[in-house]
């Protein structure tokens, strides 16, 4: 699998993304965005006047064409499929819709063992085959420009949206059912975990070049419980997804109270979120790992000098670490000017140059 899943490497004409993922020499630092196929493109709202979003995610020839977009227009160095991490729950058999200006709803709250015992865990190939699908088309009309990155979410933060049935501000439910029935709690992580390790995987079969994993809601954890009750199934997929020889990339939002936990994950690179400065968060991890971030998406309302400028201090700040892909510390925001989009992706390649 391994040999399988390099061996098209030779044929990408854009390969300094996974190159700096294995801490390998670039020309210059990598940059891509997440949320890079988004509301910020104009090109992507004429797509959403005519389709819902779910609409976007399970058509195949849709998700290519907004994947696509940021990449024609930005000239990030990698792409990362179009679709959403909720995708694999609705396979488990919780129903999903997504509300204008409210996101995910799930048809109903899993709370307690009956509810987690009916869960399924879904073959994701007829199950989801329109991700695959997608990843496939995605990689011919890639053509080798760049590589493709698949994603998924963690099964903390798949249970945060399962149990409280959408978003949540204080994740009360989820923080009882963890205190009161942890064996509950656990069954649940336990799907959860088999469900994302069977996704990714076939994510990779059908040709993503590397994944990021997403727990975005484990920072509202203390650290004690994130050691004892969410990082053993975190470490559990990513130790799976890694043996498909890969890059993994791990996400979680404030992350900074976690940092010396993540220190154990089998990743090979960390994403950081905004609130903490890239030398800093490589003082805690050491070199071990490549950092991925982490330029405030706020940053991107000003004007395109400021803009030049942020950049350039978190390029400096990310020379502390064992290896650096510039991105966001979260997601583009709905308001940003591709063109200051545009500019960013520009200054981090000609700032970040190497010798």
């Amino acid at each position: 699998m391994q040999l399988r899943a390099f061996a098209d490497e030779s044929l990408l004409m854009n390969d300094r993304f996974l190159r700096a993922c294995r801490k390998e020499s670039v020309d210059t630092v990598p940059v891509w965005i997440m949320r890079q196929a988004g509301r910020y493109l104009p090109e992507y709202m004429e797509v959403r006047r005519k389709h819902a979003f779910l609409e976007l995610c399970k058509t195949p020839e849709l998700a290519v064409q907004v994947t696509l977009q940021p990449v024609a227009r930005l000239g990030v160095d990698a792409a990362i499929l179009f679709s959403d991490i909720l995708i694999p729950v609705e396979a488990m058999g919780v129903p999903l819709e997504f509300l204008e200006y409210q996101g995910p709803v799930l048809g109903k709250g899993v709370r307690d063992r009956s509810d987690v015992g009916a869960l399924r865990i879904p073959d994701p190939d007829p199950a989801l085959g329109f991700v695959m699908e997608a990843i496939r088309l995605l990689r011919r009309e890639l053509a080798g420009k760049v590589p493709l990155i698949g994603f998924s979410g963690l099964p903390f933060t798949l249970a945060s949206y399962i149990v409280e049935g959408g978003k949540s501000r204080d994740f009360a439910r989820l923080r009882s059912l963890m205190k009161d029935d942890p064996k509950t709690f656990d069954s649940l992580m336990d799907k959860l975990a088999a469900t994302t390790i069977a996704y990714v995987d076939a994510q990779i079969q059908a040709g993503a070049q590397a994944v990021q994993l997403f727990d975005t809601w484990a920072g509202v954890l203390e650290p004690d419980q994130y050691i004892s009750q969410v990082l053993p199934y975190t470490s559990q997929v990513a130790e799976a997804i890694r043996k498909r020889g890969v890059p993994v990339i791990h996400f979680v939002e404030n992350c900074l109270p976690l940092l010396p936990a993540l220190r154990q994950l089998p990743v090979d690179v960390l994403s950081i979120d905004w609130r903490v400065p890239l030398d800093r968060a490589a003082d805690i991890v050491g070199s071990k790992f490549v950092l991925q971030g982490n330029l405030d998406p706020e940053a991107l309302f000003k004007s395109i000098p400021e803009v030049e400028a942020a950049a350039a201090e978190v390029l400096q700040h990310g020379r502390a670490a064992g290896g650096h892909i510039f991105n966001l510390g979260h997601g583009i925001l709905p308001k940003t000017d591709p063109e200051t989009a545009r500019a960013l992706v520009e200054a981090v390649h000609r700032l970040g140059r190497k010798g």
